[in-house]
């Protein structure tokens, strides 16, 4: 059935009224998987930030094959780039291998490792996770649908501020205007459709240059045959991601660790047998006489040397997987010293074979050793491919859960793993625009040039968040922020700058993928907000609902009623339509709201929050389901279960606290000692096996709560009236829930006012409402059979 209505969104906000009601009680759940010794002690052992000797040396060598495999590739095309018309001087040579040893220096080492790491959201890294960590310290969320007792998530961090300090004005300064905030979101997506542009350049430019080799060594063979064997290579590595990583993750920490080792052996062989003159390039005067001589050929060619740090920023995306302290071992025990060692061997062999630039890493190969060279160099650029599409599943999953992006399939592809994770919609797009680089452009010049630019503005976006992160998370001194500002914005617009001369050699193709992606974001992001904004100010007011009494008007037939709505507050505009145009309705009813948090994950068994909703005859209840962006609702396939278990548990601790508090607005979320919850079980331990398994560890977050007004509450009398309400309670919902569950849905239209201008009409109209008809429903989403949905249809114009 599906009912319809045209409206517009009234001005005026109307109470919240039925916060008087009664607060929201935290129910929690345990996992019914079990979780071996082994997995235990390890997620102890991370959150508590101690690690053994060994299983962080361990823990490092895994990280190579996850973290560092994009940056490890970086040599097969880094001085070809910077050379494309060859090389004059050998002196260049000195030069660019300068720029390049203090770029690796200053940018991946000092900058990402050793700071930008630590500003890390529990372990998890990247764009998201800056832009989670400032949402929770200021209000600068565009979508307000958070309540108080979120922030008593025992994943919701945040320090206090002094009103007096820096930090405060400028958390003042950023919640004061909504065009900031609205800049804020903006800038965190440029540098989200940046990183989907480079999960499409990353596996185009590695798997082309390392198919190159097979031409190194057959030089009659004609350049389409390399470009079709890298065609392949991609077909068939997008084809396998529906199986996921975890089968084969196992293997990518040896390879790159063997490719970190084959590179940099084969460096130390070249300066040895070339030209160990090559070391002088570790001082920086070598640079001041490289752009000296060069004049801007030289200032053009940093958009190549850029290439060296690619890979720096999903070094930081992919730090959820591993503790900082071992991404830090492995990049200066490892990858650091054998980069060098790479290029310092590239550029020993380049000062005696100048014509051999285009090809100068398989050239520099000994003959020996050079086809299993070339092996592992295929699986080292399959491998950096992999992380990096990986990694935009992940972005993709995030802005998802900030409301940024249009619903889309979201395969959970590891039974061990909840970060690996696949996207078929998002992959064959992937695969699609990559084979159109690769085929397109034919050379590692052009993908170059646009992989340099994706890169330096991934970069610039880290470094403006960082600013705000340094003065409202960690609170820095504003000259260390202004040190690390100007140091970070010196080198990084120094690159930007000699990458705006090569837009149109290349560089325009990211530029063209992240505007593309930028409009479908922000065009879903302002609809989003637009049909929570009509729902907020549409709701109705529980004197209404009041108003109606028990019947609500209407006929309750028995079964229950889940009302799906985004509020987190107040009863939606769906419910009064659909009672004001059907003679019935459930004899229970539950609004649910599945909402997402600005932190990475929120603790099963503190999942759920339940309310009752105006007085007890009325059977209303709101129930809401909380997700980290890291989380994935699809893994809940008993969700209704779990659903129906915390109403049944809220019920029982209902009647269990009637008369402790003479407030109407106390909270039993909190923390609780161990002792407190086991006496709680053991007092009620035969009314709770009446309605569920008493193993559940749902009262892990609830307090106890006693008011010395109501001493007698443990009497044998009030036990005895207690235990049979709670049983009246629990036999009325069985029944039913077995008389059988609707599910409503609202399937609000938006539409653009007759008024509005031609670019609104065109987003809200055209790109909205497209998007609209292609994405997921909520009903898929959510399991929702078929035979059980009910749609309540609703237009309102912005």
């Amino acid at each position: 059935m599906e009912l319809s209505m045209e409206m517009t969104p009234r001005v005026e906000v109307e109470e919240d009224s039925d916060n008087n009601k009664g607060s929201m009680w935290d129910l929690d759940q345990k996992l019914d998987q079990p979780m071996d010794e082994e997995a235990g002690r390890l997620r102890n052992m991370y959150r508590e930030k101690k690690f053994s000797a060994l299983l962080l040396l361990r823990l490092a060598f895994q990280s190579l094959g996850v973290v560092y495999g994009d940056l490890g590739t970086s040599p097969l095309y880094v001085f070809y780039n910077t050379f494309p018309r060859g090389i004059n001087d050998s002196e260049d040579v000195i030069g660019a291998l300068s720029l390049i040893i203090y770029s690796l220096t200053l940018i991946p080492l000092l900058k990402y490792v050793f700071i930008v790491c630590k500003a890390n959201d529990n372990g998890q890294g990247g764009t998201f996770a800056l832009y989670s960590l400032l949402c929770r310290h200021a209000n600068v969320r565009t979508i307000p649908n958070q309540h108080r007792t979120d922030e008593e998530l025992t994943t919701y961090s945040r320090s206090t501020f002094n009103e007096q300090s820096f930090a405060a004005t400028t958390k003042r300064w950023l919640e004061r205007n909504a065009f900031r905030r609205n800049a804020l979101l903006i800038l965190v997506l440029v540098g989200t459709c940046m990183l989907i542009g480079d999960g499409i350049l990353t596996p185009a430019i590695s798997v082309l240059s390392a198919s190159g080799g097979i031409k190194v060594n057959h030089p009659k063979l004609s350049s389409d045959v390399v470009i079709v064997v890298a065609v392949v290579i991609l077909v068939g590595l997008f084809s396998m991601q529906h199986y996921g990583t975890d089968k084969v993750s196992w293997l990518f920490a040896p390879i790159v660790l063997l490719w970190f080792l084959l590179i940099g052996g084969i460096g130390v062989f070249n300066i040895w047998k070339y030209d160990t003159g090559v070391l002088k390039a570790f001082s920086p005067v070598h640079i001041y006489r490289y752009f000296r001589r060069g004049g801007r050929d030289s200032w053009t060619s940093l958009g190549g040397i850029m290439l060296s740090i690619t890979g720096t920023e999903a070094l930081f995306a992919d730090l959820g997987h591993f503790p900082v302290s071992a991404v830090q071992i492995a990049f200066t025990v490892v990858v650091f010293p054998c980069l060098l060692l790479a290029y310092s061997g590239q550029a020993a062999y380049l000062m005696q074979n100048k014509e051999h630039v285009v090809d100068a890493f398989y050239r520099s190969i000994p003959d020996r050793i050079y086809w299993p060279v070339f092996i592992v160099a295929t699986a080292a650029a399959v491998v950096a491919s992999q992380a990096t599409i990986t990694a935009t599943f992940s972005i993709i999953k995030q802005a998802l859960a900030l409301g940024c992006f249009p619903r889309v399939k979201v395969v959970h592809t590891s039974k061990k793993f909840l970060g690996q994770i696949y996207i078929p919609d998002i992959n064959w797009i992937l695969m699609i625009l990559c084979i159109c680089v690769t085929a397109g452009f034919k050379n590692q010049s052009q993908i170059g040039n646009a992989y340099g630019t994706a890169v330096v503005i991934v970069m610039l976006v880290t470094t403006l968040l960082m600013i705000l992160i340094m003065l409202l998370v960690w609170r820095c001194h504003w000259i260390l922020v202004l040190l690390f500002t100007g140091l970070s914005l010196v080198v990084e617009c120094t690159y930007f700058s000699a990458v705006l001369f090569k837009i149109g050699q290349g560089g325009w193709v990211p530029l063209v993928i992240a505007a593309a992606f930028l409009v479908i974001m922000y065009v879903w992001h302002y609809g989003t907000l637009k049909r929570y904004e009509f729902e907020m100010h549409s709701k109705v007011s529980m004197a209404w609902i009041v108003g109606l009494g028990p019947s609500l008007g209407l006929v309750r037939v028995p079964g229950i009623g889940l009302v799906y709505t985004e509020l987190a507050r107040g009863v939606p505009r769906i419910f009064s339509h659909f009672i004001t145009n059907l003679p019935a309705i459930h004899s229970v009813v539950v609004f649910v709201c599945v909402k997402y948090l600005p932190v990475y994950t929120v603790p099963e068994e503190e999942r759920f929050l339940v309310k009752r909703i105006g007085p007890k005859n009325f059977h209303m209840f709101r129930c809401v389901a909380r997700y980290g962006y890291k989380d994935l609702h699809k893994k809940d396939e008993d969700f209704e279960k779990k659903l129906f278990d915390s109403l049944f548990l809220f019920v029982r601790l209902e009647t269990m606290m009637e008369g402790c508090s003479d407030s109407d607005d106390y909270s039993l979320y909190g923390p609780q000692t161990e002792r407190s919850r086991e006496a709680l079980l053991n007092d009620n331990v035969n009314t709770a096996s009446s309605l569920a398994d008493p193993t559940i560890s749902s009262i892990d977050s609830i307090v106890q709560i006693k008011s010395p007004s109501h001493a007698n509450f443990t009497s044998r009398s009030s036990d005895r009236t207690s235990s049979q309400a709670e049983v009246d309670q629990t036999e009325f919902l069985n029944n039913c829930r077995d008389a059988g569950v609707v599910h409503i849905m609202g399937n609000t239209v938006v539409r653009a006012r007759r008024d509005s201008r031609f670019y609104k009409k065109i987003a809200v109209d055209y790109i909205y409402a497209f998007l609209r008809k292609i994405c997921r429903e909520n009903s898929v989403i959510f399991n929702v059979p078929h035979e059980s949905l009910l749609n309540v249809g609703q237009i309102f114009y912005v």
